[in-house]
């Protein structure tokens, strides 16, 4: 007669080392080779293939359970595996967690099953299993079509739809916002740029330039660009008469705190940069300007501060510097134009600070 292992319990276990080797990737026998490796089971003098066995059984387990986490209101209400409330959290936000560097490769791509087929360059490139890749890609998928057209904020909407965290529902909020506005995230220039840089920009977006802004209710998408504000910063084009007092006071600023080749290159170069900040600005309303919003900003601003030497630090003075400027002028005493360009400079000075990277 065969042996067979039998496995009986209560509630369903979910063993947390080994359910992270299932979410990422391993097959059954390559977790069991890196629990050996790991010593797992030798204090208690656990033979391998008990190992394999105990293994081999939780794997089963959660290939059974992962036809719920495609929907996770069903593993909520379903009966066939009793999970206690922390294991049950545990697990789905195991399943969905999502790998930055996966995430930036996601971003910009369309999410066809043709582009499915190519993630062996993705799990190449990040080396992350395919499996894991698959599993990252298919949750993304998953998720933009659940909340793309759906009422109110995309992070409360994912939270309440998925069961997950903040901060990891803020990783797809940001996924499916680039998704939907077809921001340009995939140009040569912009592979710089990791995940975590592109998320703090998108949410920076969704919180200044969105209809969300000082607005509450279902009726509020942050998947919706405010036209009307985009349209208005138009009005922004009257500042370029004002670029010497502007520069006035920006170097009444800047030259007690920059050094003396800094400044004189800020001195010479000061018209480039503020045509660019205003021109940026006066463009954003049509549609090709607003998605290519960072190829923009890498092009015009952060490609000649690098090719002039700046560091951070003075590129975060200049930003503040000259946004506070603008408000001290007497032309932005306008109320209108002030918000219009105190909203404006909240994205882009966020924007430019993920950006430059020295």
């Amino acid at each position: 007669m065969a042996d067979v292992d039998v496995f009986i319990s209560n509630y369903t276990l979910v063993d947390p080392e080994i359910y992270q080797l299932w979410i990422e990737g391993f097959s059954s026998s390559e977790a069991v080779c890196y629990l050996k490796q790991k010593g797992f089971g030798h204090s208690m003098g656990a033979p391998i293939d008990l190992i394999a066995s105990d293994v081999l059984d939780h794997y089963r387990t959660y290939s059974l359970i992962e036809l719920y986490l495609h929907a996770p209101t069903k593993l909520m209400e379903q009966s066939c595996f009793q999970l206690e409330p922390h294991t049950r959290d545990l697990i789905i936000e195991k399943y969905y967690s999502i790998d930055d560097v996966v995430a930036r490769e996601i971003l910009g791509k369309k999410l066809t099953s043709r582009y499915r087929k190519d993630l062996d360059e993705v799990g190449d490139k990040t080396c992350v299993k395919l499996k894991s890749c698959r599993r990252q890609f298919d949750n993304v998928k998953r998720i933009f079509r659940a909340v793309e057209e759906m009422p109110g904020t995309l992070t409360n909407n994912i939270m309440q739809h998925f069961f997950i965290s903040n901060d990891l529902a803020k990783k797809y909020a940001c996924i499916v916002f680039l998704a939907c506005l077809r921001f340009e995230t995939s140009k040569k220039k912009l592979q710089y740029l990791t995940f975590s840089d592109l998320l703090t920009c998108s949410h920076s977006i969704m919180i200044y330039w969105t209809y969300t802004y000082q607005h509450t209710g279902p009726e509020y998408y942050d998947t919706e660009m405010d036209k009307e504000f985009l349209l208005d910063l138009r009005e922004l084009r009257c500042l370029l008469d004002k670029e010497k007092e502007i520069k006035h006071l920006v170097c009444l600023r800047l030259k007690p705190v920059l050094l003396e080749r800094a400044f004189h290159e800020l001195d010479g170069n000061f018209r480039s940069y503020w045509r660019a900040l205003i021109t940026i600005a006066c463009n954003l309303h049509r549609n090709r300007e607003l998605r290519d919003l960072f190829v923009d900003l890498c092009e015009r601003l952060v490609e000649p501060w690098r090719q002039n030497g700046w560091n951070r630090e003075q590129v975060n003075k200049f930003l503040s510097s000259i946004t506070q400027s603008v408000l001290d002028l007497e032309i932005s005493r306008d109320q209108e134009t002030r918000c219009l360009w105190d909203r404006y400079m909240q994205v882009i000075t966020i924007c430019l600070d993920k950006m430059y990277h020295i």
